[in-house]
């Protein structure tokens, strides 16, 4: 059976203040176009269709034109949702859409009841977990604690459980939103940590044959069996040097996995520039960015005047312009955002604590902290999934 592996659409999101929705359209049809080229059997989405919860309508109408074209191919497709979906939003009409081959998976409950597809070697058993936000699900899980690798790891068990029942030689597929420990993460997914920790190990999903993940930006194999498709855009200059692609997969008649990349189309390469500016507007190495989308981060000691117009007049597409003047690492005048670079939101915290105080904070004031942080990220997803 020949898979389609993709996630990560984000429709409806902007490229700093760039409209994507042409980008994203265009995608789409290449998705259809691959479908078609390669023979593909079956599609698989492993969620964030859309960039947040009440999309905007035209990304709306633009999933609607994605559901129709895909339904035409009479190729199935499988969907889960993603941190950014709301997942009751995207499920509405389940029931019916599936008549049409798009399956649509966004109820845990449903962890281990699979879309079940044949092909010439016996069937392969589909199973959509969307990605399960730890203190929302883990009642229905029956898990004490809340943590990603706890929920996923009871889904998995409901997987499992069920493959078990099924005929032997029983080829499986699940598909997952999650941060897997190993993936190389970019500035654009949004921050799903809990208790300190995002990452689940790889060995959660032992026992199925493909692991379709979602979540993390860029394509990527962390092993033959779990990949990550990547978005098909990009959506931060942090992704300047992806490849931005799908997994075609073939899964054999005895489970084993051969797959390959399929490029998608972007609008723009993407470069990040660094120096002073009269270096940027003389470098003639960078004359082959001149049609990027440009992130241009200025050294000058002193702050250029109207650096992004000048930077424009070369660089007509540059997006960012961030100002880091070198400096002694320690000296007195670094910048607070380079001193805040890479530093999660409890190392800043914990960080305040020790400024004010003069000592940084105990194992049980650093729970407090992230327990607060917790509570504050899982509010503002409750909020969101229910407007």
């Amino acid at each position: 059976m020949r898979l389609l592996h993709t996630s990560d659409w984000h429709l409806g999101r902007a490229f700093h203040r760039v409209n994507m929705l042409d980008a994203q359209a265009g995608f789409i049809g290449h998705l259809v176009a691959t479908v078609r080229e390669h023979a593909v059997d079956a599609v698989v989405v492993s969620g964030d269709v859309y960039d947040r919860a009440v999309p905007p309508l035209a990304a709306v109408e633009l999933f609607d034109d994605a559901l129709h074209r895909l339904a035409d191919l009479g190729v199935p497709t499988v969907m889960i949702s993603g941190n950014h979906d709301s997942a009751r939003r995207l499920g509405v009409g389940a029931g019916l859409i599936d008549r049409a081959g798009i399956h649509l998976r966004t109820d845990p409950a449903g962890c281990g009841t699979p879309v079940v597809l044949a092909d010439t070697h016996g069937e392969v058993a589909f199973y959509g977990l969307p990605y399960l936000e730890p203190a929302l699900v883990k009642d229905g899980f029956g898990v004490e604690k809340a943590g990603h690798e706890a929920v996923l790891a009871a889904a998995m068990d409901r997987v499992r459980a069920d493959l078990a029942t099924r005929a032997r030689g029983t080829r499986s597929v699940v598909l997952a939103h999650a941060f897997v420990t190993g993936g190389e993460p970019s500035d654009s997914e949004r921050d799903i940590t809990v208790g300190g920790v995002a990452a689940v190990p790889s060995g959660v999903f032992d026992g199925v044959d493909y692991v379709a993940l979602g979540h993390l930006h860029g394509c990527q194999a962390l092993s033959e069996r779990v990949r990550y498709s990547g978005s098909p855009l990009p959506y931060s200059f942090s992704e300047a040097a992806h490849r931005k692609s799908m997994w075609l997969v073939d899964l054999d008649a005895d489970g084993s996995v051969t797959a390959e990349r399929v490029d998608c189309p972007v609008p723009r390469a993407l470069a990040r520039l660094r120096g002073t500016l009269e270096d940027l507007l003389a470098d003639p190495e960078l004359t082959r960015h001149e049609e990027a989308w440009v992130e241009a981060t200025l050294t000058d000691a002193v702050r250029p005047t109207d650096p992004m117009a000048r930077l424009a007049d070369r660089f007509p597409h540059t997006l960012s312009l961030v100002f880091d003047p070198e400096r002694a690492p320690d000296g007195p005048a670094v910048s607070y955002a380079r001193r805040l670079v890479g530093r999660s939101d409890q190392q800043i915290a914990e960080d305040f604590v020790t400024h004010v105080r003069g000592a940084g904070p105990d194992r049980h004031e650093r729970t407090v902290l992230r327990d607060a942080f917790d509570t504050v990220r899982t509010d503002e997803t409750v909020r969101e999934v229910a407007r």
